[in-house]
């Protein structure tokens, strides 16, 4: 008999939340009173996490873990926790706390009442700087601008997911993936859990500036062909704009060298060989991402290699 709700936990370097986000965990459950399990994805810790899920496991048998080979990133160890849910709905949530356990008899109510998906949005962070703000609004309204699938502005990982989501989902074969734009582009019927951050527990964020960038970018090619079109744009422009300037060229210098204008002809060649090499190379470089993404997907590599599974 498969189990009614999986709360599906990514996980790296977290030994010390482990044992205190279980308890706080367990205790929202077994009010609700429903059949659940718990599935840790251990992403290459280096520390102790594995050490205290295993322990976890061996005195509650709804802990399962996947403990992978090396580190692969919080996507894919979110995406194999979904892989391994064969229960009627899974919940995605972060160990730090920052989502708040309190809120998933709200999801649970949610999806009761006929949703789908239920997406948790964030209302603010206590933690968050002002620059992570600014670029979180910046993303997103540039994703919505040029996505054909919007993504709720705030909306985080903090989500449950009907069954019917969870095998559609797991039929996507992508690399470089954003877990919720795949769940937006899913579709399905929603509904949305609006709730604070709290700060986090212990530790640092496993998300530093230079992987949320990689992300935001590997996102922008994944769910638009825009970027790759405004290369091909930029080029015509730049082909018009040298054009306009090159016929203004000859008519100052040439045809009425009258008129007060001089141009050198070294600096007018340099000025415009320097500006068309940067919008090739700029060109180039945006091209490349698609290349890469396209290597990636035909070279044909699991997503992620498991070292260890408990409880399964």
């Amino acid at each position: 008999m498969e189990k009614l709700i999986s709360i599906i936990v990514p996980v790296y370097n977290e030994e010390e939340n482990i044992q205190i986000f279980y308890a706080e965990l367990k205790n929202v459950l077994e009010k609700i009173g429903k059949s659940y399990d718990v599935i840790f994805v251990d992403d290459g810790s280096t520390d102790n996490t594995s050490e205290k899920i295993s322990q976890l496991s061996q005195t509650d048998q709804n802990v399962k873990m996947i403990q992978f080979s090396r580190n692969f990133g919080k996507e894919i160890a979110t995406t194999a926790g979904i892989n391994a849910c064969h229960s009627s709905a899974c919940i995605i949530i972060d160990v730090d706390l920052q989502h708040p356990v309190e809120y998933i008899p709200e999801f649970i109510d949610k999806w009761e009442k006929g949703a789908e998906v239920v997406v948790g949005v964030r209302k603010n962070s206590a933690s968050d700087e002002w620059i992570k703000k600014v670029c979180s609004y910046t993303f997103y309204k540039v994703l919505n601008l040029i996505s054909t699938t919007p993504v709720v502005r705030n909306s985080t990982d903090y989500r449950l997911l009907d069954k019917k989501v969870i095998d559609e989902f797991n039929k996507f074969t992508e690399r470089n993936r954003m877990t919720r734009g795949l769940i937006a582009w899913l579709g399905f019927k929603r509904d949305l859990v609006y709730f604070e951050a709290k700060e986090r527990l212990n530790g640092k964020p496993k998300y530093s500036y230079i992987k949320l960038i990689r992300l935001a970018t590997f996102t922008f090619v994944s769910h638009s062909l825009l970027p790759l079109k405004l290369a091909g744009y930029l080029g015509i422009f730049t082909t018009l704009g040298a054009g306009l300037l090159g016929f203004f060229i000859v008519i100052t210098q040439y045809i009425f060298p009258v008129l007060t204008f001089n141009f050198s002809g070294p600096a007018q060649l340099a000025v415009l060989i320097l500006f068309l090499i940067g919008i090739v190379l700029s060109c180039l470089g945006l091209i490349a991402l698609y290349i890469g993404s396209i290597h990636g997907e035909v070279i044909n590599r699991p997503l992620y290699v498991v070292r260890n599974k408990i409880n399964f």
